[in-house]
């Protein structure tokens, strides 16, 4: 979720812009289940405009080289990611590991990020294959905390 506009104009003018957590390269980002209520809300690809200048160059550059060998269709492999997102919900909407989790959903540059919290550890591995399976992904990684006492291995966003 995005802050007010009067928020974002007051930040600029009060000089704090810089420090603000956006999802500044607009990922696809979005809450895929909410049944675990205690679960932390990670930081996705919300990050600082410092942040986002270390990754400026990477993200330019990322799936060129793949794109000029012939051996992707998209000259940059954030292109993918939309269609990634939109693909995994609907293939995890009837995913009997989906439940019981609370999971947001990220994709940046090709690579599927699912964080939050899972019941079973088995659930964390049975999402991150159904995610590999997809085409155009190149990777699939499931950070989630295993059950009430678990670690979380996320940044998180509070």
């Amino acid at each position: 979720m995005s802050p007010p506009p009067a928020l974002l104009v007051a930040l600029l003018l009060a000089g704090g812009s810089d420090d603000l957590v956006l999802n500044r390269f607009n990922d696809p980002f979005e809450v895929i289940s909410s049944d675990i209520a205690d679960c932390p809300e990670p930081r996705g690809p919300r990050i600082t405009a410092a942040e986002a200048r270390v990754q400026a160059h990477h993200r330019a550059e990322r799936g060129t080289t793949c794109w000029l060998k012939g051996e992707c269709s998209e000259p940059n492999a954030f292109r993918y990611d939309a269609t990634i997102a939109g693909a995994l919900r609907a293939k995890l909407n009837s995913a009997a590991a989906l439940h019981p989790s609370s999971l947001w959903l990220t994709v940046q540059g090709r690579v599927v990020y699912l964080e939050g919290c899972v019941e079973r550890a088995e659930q964390a591995t049975e999402l991150e294959a159904q995610a590999r399976g997809l085409p155009d992904v190149q990777q699939a990684l499931a950070l989630v905390r295993v059950g009430q006492g678990g670690v979380v291995p996320y940044r998180r966003m509070n």
